[in-house]
């Protein structure tokens, strides 16, 4: 069997947990029995951290794999899949190890499952480095739902940094193939809305100055827009620990969704959280594209796995997008292109990610 495994360099590139979980997602959908070396080779703590092991051990337990390697700290690992069968599954980083990209790993497989699936995903769900929870239902899923699919995430519980212990329950149906997505035409906006949260210890005037000093930025560039940022303070029974952030959120004419977000940590003016994540945005709005830099690297994997072809205009192009679509093309048969947009605009700097989906059949269904 050795001899047939596919041979992942995980230290090349962005060089970090995202190359393990496409290649691991993409290893699970199409059977292919895999090998990544080097993983996190250029991290300051190279190999498997909590996350990322829950987030292998979720893909072998749906598929009844097997994982050769699985220690935290270990540098490198073999995957041998099985069948996808669905049911219900739990992941617990037992860290503040972000749920999102749990998610992320695993929503490729559960597509092309056999069954309906369940999974409980446990940890961090407002961690840095990795999308925010309400960022994953109010800008990932209703764009992703494009390539005709529907999933339920319902959050149980938050958990923040250091302790995690936030739960997420996402719910999800197999589909025979996933339909390719066009998002080419931006639109004028039209909204925007988000919310400004605080857990645990912090006082609710911590959120409504985020959301004044994001209002106050945002105001600077657009004028006659009706913003509404709400200040919340998460139920007790619902939050693990102490933590703060906002998500803003613009919407435009033709249904796209672009964000910018921030977290607070300990020392970290409540008004400089709301000003990064309204700068964030802003820059979004700027290029041009459709989709956020969040969301860019995000929509590849399900591109490659979609029948047809998908193009998807966004800003620059990211290191994290450069990396998917590397290992989508070696793992699957998709072909990318990425073409500088014509614009009418000369400040716009957006680009056309082009893919020539696989055309994925679910062989479960």
């Amino acid at each position: 069997m050795d001899g047939d495994r596919v041979e992942i360099d995980g230290g090349i590139m962005e060089g970090g947990g995202q190359i393990l979980r496409v290649s691991t997602a993409l290893s699970c959908v199409l059977g292919l029995p895999l090998r990544v070396r080097r993983i996190r080779a250029g991290r300051s703590q190279p190999g498997l951290r909590p996350q990322h092991l829950s987030g292998l051990e979720i893909v072998r337990d749906l598929c009844d794999g097997k994982l050769g390697g699985g220690e935290i700290g270990s540098t490198e690992i073999t995957f041998t899949p099985g069948k996808i069968k669905g049911g219900t599954h739990i992941a617990d980083t037992k860290t503040a190890g972000s749920v999102c990209l749990l998610m992320q790993v695993a929503m490729p497989c559960v597509l092309f499952a056999a069954s309906p699936s369940e999974l409980h995903l446990k940890g961090g769900t407002n961690a840095e480095m990795a999308p925010q929870i309400d960022y994953t239902v109010m800008v990932f899923k209703p764009i992703v739902e494009k390539f005709n699919f529907k999933f339920n995430c319902d959050i149980k519980r938050r958990g923040y940094y250091p302790q995690g212990g936030g739960e997420v329950v996402v719910q999800m149906s197999p589909v025979k193939e996933l339909s390719p997505i066009n998002l080419t035409e931006r639109g004028t906006v039209t909204k925007i809305y988000g919310r400004a949260f605080v857990a645990g210890a912090l006082p609710i005037k911590l959120a409504k100055d985020m959301s004044a000093a994001a209002v106050r930025c945002i105001r600077r560039e657009i004028r006659d827009l009706y913003i509404n940022i709400q200040p919340v303070r998460e139920p007790d029974d619902q939050a693990v620990g102490t933590g703060s952030g906002i998500i803003i959120v613009a919407e435009t004419s033709t249904g796209c969704l672009l964000a910018g977000s921030s977290l607070g940590k300990r020392g970290k003016n409540a008004d400089k959280v709301g000003i990064e994540a309204a700068e964030m945005l802003l820059q979004n709005l700027k290029h041009g594209g459709t989709v956020d830099d969040s969301l860019q690297d995000q929509l590849i994997i399900f591109m490659a796995l979609a029948k047809g072809v998908s193009r998807v205009k966004s800003g620059p192009i990211t290191l994290h997008t450069q990396t998917a679509i590397h290992f989508a093309e070696q793992l699957t048969k998709a072909k990318f292109t990425v073409t500088k947009s014509e614009e009418k605009d000369p400040s716009n700097d957006s680009y056309i990610i082009e893919c020539q989906g696989m055309g994925m059949i679910n062989p479960n269904l």
